[in-house]
């Protein structure tokens, strides 16, 4: 892991300038009029933001989940694969950043405000719901995908069939996720169990240890998708906007982020990313509207 150091890159920044300017023959830097990201350059962003920053370093640290089939799940090369895999990578792709330039961090629900405050990483993209506790340490582009809670139990347990039938049960979450605080709150009789990641959730419901599993839609549709002893039971009942987190306040790289968002709403490129990932289990949804707020 890496923790990017602004005043480096601004020095960095700075020497490349004046080094410019004492050169006669120093050409103005092209502003890449077409928009293609091998075109990208510092000079195509406000001096001194995040998305110059970043440019200029040529490299970008993200946060994403490691053990969640379709977003976010460690390939046999060691590197992340998933829906919210490729919309890190059409980030960076627009920052001018390729694959070699992208430092992938593994994020659990209980970390990721941590790692963008004390800047672990510049973004994270993770299963990541937008919510107002949240918006209180950090700010959120999007969002790029709209999930819903639901359940994951095993495929021989009959008993439940949805949230109904949840009272009196087990029920395996993670710790610090909206999941886990709507059970807490919206449902008293149930028995909730946190664990670190979703994954860790996968053995006990085998063993009997838990009766089921909660979190979004789309992470538990994965698990199910791998393994046909386990099923996805009932409509979801909550709504889960994805976002992209990143450091409060910032609101010129928020902004640069949703437009690059509806850009690729527009071009195909979100499709394309959905339909290669988390597609080929799912159908295609319409993405939904950023917020600006």
């Amino acid at each position: 892991m890496r923790t990017r150091r602004r005043g480096a890159v601004a020095l960095i920044a700075a020497t490349t300038l004046a080094l410019a300017a004492c050169s006669s023959d120093a050409e103005e830097p092209d502003a890449g009029a077409d928009g293609d990201a091998e075109d990208m350059d510092v000079a195509d962003f406000p001096e001194g933001s995040t998305m110059a920053e970043l440019a200029e370093a040529g490299s970008i640290t993200i946060g994403t989940k490691f053990d969640q089939p379709l977003f976010g799940l460690v390939g046999p090369d060691g590197v992340p694969v998933g829906f919210d895999v490729e919309i890190g990578r059409l980030i960076a792709e627009r920052l001018g950043i390729d694959d070699d330039g992208i430092e992938w961090v593994e994020t659990v629900s209980a970390n990721r405000e941590t790692f963008i405050e004390n800047g672990t990483v510049d973004i994270v993209v993770a299963t990541y719901t937008i919510n107002d506790d949240r918006k209180e340490l950090i700010s959120f582009a999007g969002p790029y995908y709209e999930a819903g809670q639901s359940i994951l139990t095993l495929a021989s347990n009959e008993d439940i069939q949805g949230p109904d039938d949840l009272d009196g049960k087990n029920v395996c979450t993670v710790s610090g996720s909206t999941p886990e605080q709507n059970l807490v709150e919206n449902f008293p009789e149930v028995e909730v169990t946190p664990f670190g990641a979703y994954s860790d959730c996968l053995e006990p419901l085998k063993n009997g240890q838990v009766d089921a599993i909660s979190t979004d839609n789309v992470i538990l549709a994965g698990f199910a998708a791998d393994d046909p002893e386990l099923e996805v039971r009932g409509e979801p009942f909550t709504e889960e906007p994805y976002g992209i987190g990143l450091a409060k306040d910032d609101d010129e790289f928020r902004d640069w982020i949703n437009d690059v968002l509806e850009e690729i709403y527009e071009d195909g490129s979100w499709t394309e990313a959905w339909e290669s990932t988390a597609g080929t289990v799912l159908p295609t949804p319409e993405p939904p509207a950023v917020d600006r707020y």
